[in-house]
Parts: structure tokens; sequence; C-alpha cells
């Protein structure tokens, strides 16, 4: 029988941290117990320790379970992933059996796209809540997905604030936020060589990859031997809907 690498939230909290990983854990746990958490899904441990034993390889039928799991969310969510319209946007979290925080990477906002933006932006009634979230997620995936240093977008930003006589980053109205995305993403292009990804689906295949490699960055590794932890553990990756705390005032 086929190894099975990813389970909704909805379902394995019975399968342990080992598996889940803690965070995942928590969320199959909380959500068994009928607390309100966003829906979405767990790729294992499992998958993770497979994909760096084969050097970088994703796992015989992974991308199948995560193409499923993503229609199961679509249907959760009443949204479609790159939908320009109202997209559904999901974060992407490690979560590792045993705690490491701030050792492995995370990409919000996933899904966004120059279509969905515009979606978004219609769907909340707040464009500058849209351009904002599209503009992190530019940067987070810049940074995760290519290594791109994240200081080159924050001097955009400081540079763009200082043009604007800003101080804070929210006295940046909407057309600033729309200007620093294309900012944004000429920096992604000048670094990855390419531009800035549009499918949701090729974004959310780079983001798991990312995380899988973050549990062998330096850090990470660092991290390990100080606190007595193995390193043949893997970490889980938590793909879960956004919720956003600042659509308003």
């Amino acid at each position: 029988m086929a190894t099975r690498y990813v389970y909704d939230l909805s379902e394995g909290a019975e399968l342990g941290r080992e598996l889940l990983g803690g965070k995942g854990m928590g969320l199959a746990e909380m959500t068994a117990i009928g607390l309100p958490v966003p829906a979405g899904f767990t790729v294992t441990t499992a998958a993770c320790r497979e994909y760096l034993r084969t050097g970088g390889t994703l796992p015989d039928g992974l991308a199948e379970e995560i193409a499923d799991a993503v229609r199961r969310l679509e249907q959760t969510t009443g949204k479609r992933f790159g939908d320009p319209a109202e997209p559904l946007l999901v974060s992407v979290r490690s979560g590792a059996a045993v705690s490491m925080p701030g050792m492995m990477d995370t990409i919000l906002n996933l899904g966004l796209n120059d279509d969905a933006v515009e979606g978004l932006a219609r769907a909340t009634g707040n464009e500058r809540f849209a351009f904002d979230a599209y503009r992190r997620l530019v940067q987070m995936y810049g940074d995760v997905v290519h290594g791109i240093d994240a200081s080159r977008f924050e001097e955009e930003l400081a540079a763009l604030k200082n043009n604007r006589g800003a101080s804070e980053d929210v006295e940046l109205d909407a057309d600033d936020l729309r200007e620093l995305v294309s900012r944004f993403r000429d920096l992604y292009r000048e670094g990855d060589g390419h531009d800035f990804p549009q499918d949701a689906r090729e974004q959310l295949e780079r983001a798991v990859r990312a995380v899988f490699e973050s549990w062998n960055t330096p850090r990470a590794q660092v991290y390990r031997r100080a606190n007595g932890i193995p390193d043949d553990l893997g970490t889980a990756v938590n793909v879960v809907q956004m919720v956003f705390g600042n659509k308003g005032e």
C-alpha cells in the first residue's frame, strides 16, 4: 500500500506529533474538539524525510495528494485557489515534532497574483489591504524560496516611506503599496531571473519544497545541536486558510 503523506486538519489527530509535527497535531486536536480552527491540511514529516533522503525529489504521489487536499480545501471554504474574483489564500508553515521557534520558514498570503490581488481588493472593499498582502507575499516568497536578501525589500520600503514623508508603514496608502508591489516584483526578477510566479499551485509546490529545505538551514542545524534535537526527524508543512486581522479598522 502506498504511503500517505497528506492529512486534512479534520482528521488524523491521533497520528501524533512525530508524523504531523507539533503544530499540525495541535491544529488537528483543536479541530477535533470543535474549536473554530481555519481549514487546512498537513504534509507529514515522513514526506520531508523522503524528500531530503532523495536529494530534493518529491515523494511519489505527494503532488497528487496535495492537489486533492487543495480541492477539498476549496470545497470547504467556498473559494478557489488563484481565483481572480475572490481567491483562497493560505499560509505555509513548518511544524517539527519538537518545537524550534523561529528556526524554519513561513510564507503568508500564498495564492495571490496580479489578477487575484485585484479580486481581493474588490471582495474586501479594501484596496490598501490587498496590496499590502501582496507585497508581503512577494517579499517572503522571494526570501524563503529563492534566497533573495530580505533587506533589499526593506530598503525599497524605507525609500518609499522616505519619499512620501511617512514614518510608519500604515501611513502608506493603496497607491503607494501598489507601487511598492511593482518595485518588489522588479527586485524578485533581478534576484531570481524570472518573474514572480502567477500560478498559485506552482507557488504552493515551491513553498512546500522550501519549508522542507529549511530543516537543514545552518540556523536550524545549530539550534538542534544546542538543544539536543535529532537531525533525522524532519518537519511537517501546514497549509492553512489565511485569516486576516487587518482587513478593516
